[in-house]
């Protein structure tokens, strides 16, 4: 019988909304996603790098928009400083390239993979705490770094397995030339911020928002008929042109995306992008190609990475000029995704390859001996540390999604030999050696 006393002084075990706690299963799928994307982005000549969690306030104040600022966790610390979680890794990232520009060598390619945090409503998909994988070019404006991170991007999802996905881009730009054109540049941030809601609200709501900003029926109408394509299968260039001459004949931009897609196509990648005019992405500080990428199957989950081009950010915190590009993959976002999806890709969250069971305590130091040499191998494995009943044991393999196991007596230890058995299949391997035993493993 628990006491009175004791059991109302323990504390209950709980978790703030819009965080989580992440199960061995998961987290071990999330860091080798993580693995995978680190050496990725190693192969294309770009560099980690890591800032604080906390920086002050108006450093990430600067420039993120009315939205962004709301979502801020800020508060005074120990030494009354006014301070806040990152709520992106890129308004942290211009902070950084102010301070150590002359320790970089530009362009600067950066990856940053880390937990950002923002106070928005949590839903399916989107939490408070989360993980984005950043990847940046900084020092260069042309098409071909634009070009490069899109690439980046398609070669990162088919590296991750994920199909059936569509980047969606478009271009701030030349969309703030059409709002010129439209005689509402000076509303410019307002009229991005409703556009951006296209999809949550529906085309007549944002009708309703444009038509009190802009000030017309007409010209809210027009804008919507600038990011509304009527007909889904139009191609990428006849789209461009359309915007061009709603634009009112612009080609600064318009030559821009048509170099980006003439790269696209020579890689053979063009058929994973659409010209989507709707992408305006919510932050004030994009200045060019912006973009976000949906999975086909459940679009309404909202983007899953998402980016673009911004020449004025670093700005606020140095005279020098450091245009860059990035794009962010929203690493939880994604894996709720595929949950949903059931996706192949999440089916190996094992805690190793191979579990070597205690059948006799005695021969723990054997049990030790085996599990280095397979470890030497690269094989992941584990030694169960009690002589409990093989129940017990194989339920503990079961548990941590193991697929070998080893059964190994005082009659294996005195041959020198190994018991094999797949957990999953239940096929056995008796009296066979090490190296055969190896050999089974690494062609499962």
């Amino acid at each position: 019988m628990i006491d009175e006393t004791k059991a109302r002084s323990i504390i209950e075990p709980k978790i703030l909304k819009g965080f989580r706690d992440f199960l061995p299963s998961m987290e071990i799928q999330k860091k080798a996603i993580i693995t995978k994307l680190e050496e990725h982005f190693s192969l294309y000549g770009f560099v980690p790098i890591n800032t604080p969690v906390l920086e002050y306030t108006e450093v990430l104040l600067g420039k993120g928009g009315g939205e962004t600022d709301k979502q801020i966790f800020h508060f005074k610390d120990n030494g009354d400083r006014d301070v806040a979680l990152r709520f992106d890794l890129t308004v942290p990232f211009a902070r950084f390239l102010a301070q150590h520009q002359n320790e970089l060598a530009l362009p600067f390619k950066r990856f940053h993979i880390d937990k950002v945090w923002r106070g928005e409503n949590p839903q399916k998909g989107r939490f408070r705490e989360f993980t984005q994988c950043d990847f940046d070019i900084v020092g260069v404006d042309s098409a071909e770094a634009d070009y490069e991170i899109l690439a980046m991007m398609d070669s990162s999802f088919a590296l991750m397995g994920v199909s059936d996905y569509q980047f969606c881009i478009a271009h701030r730009g030349l969309f703030n030339a059409f709002l010129a054109h439209l005689e509402v540049e000076e509303k410019s941030v307002d009229i991005l911020r409703t556009v951006d809601k296209l999809r949550k609200i529906g085309e007549q709501e944002v009708v309703d928002l444009l038509q009190n900003i802009a000030g017309s029926e007409e010209k809210a109408k027009n804008i919507l008929r600038y990011i509304t394509k009527e007909d889904a299968s139009e191609p990428f260039l006849a789209t461009l042109e359309r915007l061009s001459s709603l634009a009112g004949g612009e080609e600064e931009h318009t030559n821009r995306m048509k170099a980006i897609y003439h790269y696209l196509s020579e890689a053979g990648i063009e058929g994973h992008f659409t010209l989507d005019p709707s992408i305006t992405r919510g932050l004030d500080y994009y200045t060019g190609i912006v973009y976000e990428t949906f999975l086909t199957e459940i679009p309404h989950f909202g983007s899953v990475c998402s980016g673009g081009r911004y020449n004025d950010l670093a700005s606020l915190y140095t005279k020098e000029k450091l245009p860059g590009v990035g794009s962010s993959i929203g690493l939880d976002r994604l894996l709720s995704a595929l949950e949903e999806l059931k996706s192949p890709i999440l089916k190996d969250g094992s805690s190793a390859e191979l579990v070597i069971f205690c059948l006799e305590e005695s021969l723990y130091s054997w049990y030790d001996s085996l599990a280095r040499q397979f470890r030497k191998q690269g094989i992941r494995t584990d030694v169960y540390l009690q002589q409990k009943k093989m129940p017990a044991q194989f339920k503990y393999a079961q548990t941590n999604n193991i697929v070998f196991g080893l059964t190994c007596g005082k009659e294996e230890h005195d041959q020198n030999r190994v018991t094999l058995k797949n957990l999953i299949n239940r096929e056995m391997h008796s009296m066979i050696t090490i190296e055969e035993a190896i050999s089974i493993i690494k062609r499962n």
